[in-house]
């Protein structure tokens, strides 16, 4: 969620900006929404890598029979889901820099792309016919996302110089 406010708040300031033909303020807004975002999210999956025992015996019942177990999957797929925070958080703040930019067709074609057609089908082939289990659903979605977050990243700061340049010009 701490990803998601920073979204919208550069997609403010980054329309602030646009708005106010200040080019380099474009792409400095979401450069600096992108770094704050991303540090904060590597924080947080080194602390839910080192404390993942911790976090799933706090949520599941010790007392049930095959309670090791499942804490110990619990455990294995929040390390898993825990690798995901970095590339969410870009994602999503760079979606948001983009919407303040007034783009999002581009970005919607990219989600479907990396998403439908290579995240969901990579996570059944992982899960279900390699017998990963929910560990190789996760690995799929993992590099489903991955795959969106690279050319939305790539993309903003040509976007945001295209901007600059035109309120140069």
């Amino acid at each position: 969620m701490l990803a998601f406010g920073i979204s919208l708040a550069a997609a403010v300031r980054v329309g602030h900006a646009v708005g106010r033909n200040g080019g380099p303020g474009v792409e400095r807004a979401g450069l600096v929404a992108m770094l704050l975002g991303t540090l904060i999210a590597a924080l947080l999956t080194v602390a839910v890598i080192v404390a993942r025992s911790e976090i799933a015996e706090l949520l599941l019942d010790k007392s049930a029979e095959d309670a090791d177990a499942r804490i110990g999957r619990t455990a294995e797929l929040l390390v898993v889901a825990a690798s995901l925070f970095v590339t969410d958080a870009a994602q999503s703040i760079v979606a948001g820099g983009l919407r303040g930019l007034k783009e999002t067709r581009v970005p919607l074609l990219f989600v479907g792309i990396a998403y439908r057609a290579i995240g969901f089908s990579l996570g059944h082939v992982l899960g279900s016919k390699i017998g990963l289990g929910a560990t190789g659903i996760w690995i799929g979605l993992s590099i489903g996302k991955n795959i969106y977050t690279g050319p939305l990243v790539l993309r903003f700061p040509l976007r945001a110089s295209r901007c600059a340049f035109r309120a140069v010009t």
